[in-house]
């Protein structure tokens, strides 16, 4: 029986993956800020030419839902090694995020108007 997943073991998962093969060295934050930039990229590529109803069945054909999936992974493995080189809790960090932006952008009454959404600027 498999464990379940948390962030904490897959983090550690990642380390003991690049320990393993003497990666450390290159697991700087520049390196894997920019590794994190082009795996999003590769993820953004696949969505580039679709139409807004072609994005929204991407996952209808297993040969592109196989490349989006990878790319996930891909995006947030090296995500997941930035945070654990720099000591950020990923999860604390959302959180903390949502709530400010809650704070900076209350609700402004029902959903579905034709005003357009004001988004957050970081």
């Amino acid at each position: 029986m498999t464990e379940p997943l948390d962030l904490a073991r897959l983090q550690r998962r990642l380390a003991e993956f690049a320990a393993a093969r003497n990666w450390q060295p290159f697991h700087t934050p520049k390196n894997l800020v920019a590794a994190l930039s082009v795996e999003a990229s590769e993820l953004v590529e696949i969505f580039q030419w679709l139409t807004p109803e072609e994005s929204a069945r991407v996952m209808d054909d297993p040969d592109t839902a196989h490349r989006v999936t990878d790319e996930v992974a891909d995006v947030l493995a090296y995500l997941l090694q930035f945070c654990d080189v720099l000591g950020i809790d990923p999860l604390a960090a959302l959180a903390a995020k949502i709530d400010r932006n809650e704070r900076r952008f209350p609700p402004r009454g029902a959903q579905g108007g034709s005003e357009r959404p004001q988004l957050p600027e970081d």
